[in-house]
């Protein structure tokens, strides 16, 4: 296992790299992934779009900002991903404005099927679900936690529609947009900002 993350750690890229990539893409109408399909290429255009508009938008409220500044173990988060995400487009432009506020957050991003092996030890409920963030002690190498690849309330909205309907319905990803968008990312810093906590107590005393 640490040779996989030492490798993925040595070939992950920048986020500024990976939006640079997005943006090459969608001007392409190409995507990344092994699967090379028009409905791809076209997920990653509206995804390029998507993080566009949160790269400029996103917002960290004082007391989230307080709370991570008071973070002090060296992390790499690394992220694996993929062009088409619909749920990415939404994740990495916020965890991208959280660790631009902390200096010892670094973040790199791999692809999901130019890594399998490390997507493979991570799965969720057996599934290759991205985004995927392993948060890696940058001294000891250690895997500190994990996560996504939804933030709290899209997942329990998500559990529960599977749970009655039994699959995800076109309709019902329609309205997980509407809800990324009114949320604005709230979520996802109170999410990372409570794993920070769990990873350094003091960050929330």
């Amino acid at each position: 296992m640490n040779s996989i993350i030492g490798n993925s750690l040595k070939n992950g890229i920048t986020y500024t790299a990976y939006r640079d990539l997005v943006k090459q893409l969608a001007d392409q109408d190409s995507t990344t992934g092994n699967e090379k399909t028009e409905a791809l290429a076209g997920y990653t255009k509206l995804n390029n779009k998507r993080m566009n508009r949160w790269d400029k938008t996103v917002k960290v409220s004082e007391s989230s900002q307080a709370l991570l500044a008071e973070f002090e173990t060296k992390v790499t988060w690394l992220v694996i991903t993929e062009s088409w995400c619909g749920d990415a487009a939404h994740v990495m432009p916020v965890l991208n404005k959280v660790a631009e506020l902390n200096n010892h957050i670094t973040m790199k991003i791999v692809l999901r099927d130019e890594n399998p092996e490390l997507m493979d030890a991570f799965l969720t409920n057996g599934s290759r679900s991205i985004p995927k963030i392993i948060m890696i002690d940058d001294s000891t190498k250690r895997v500190l936690n994990s996560y996504g690849p939804r933030p709290s309330e899209a997942t329990n909205l998500v559990n529960n529609y599977k749970a009655e309907h039994g699959a995800l319905t076109p309709e019902f990803k329609e309205e997980l947009q509407h809800w990324y968008n009114s949320n604005k990312g709230q979520n996802i810093i109170e999410d990372v900002t409570q794993v920070l906590c769990e990873l350094q107590p003091s960050v929330c005393q």
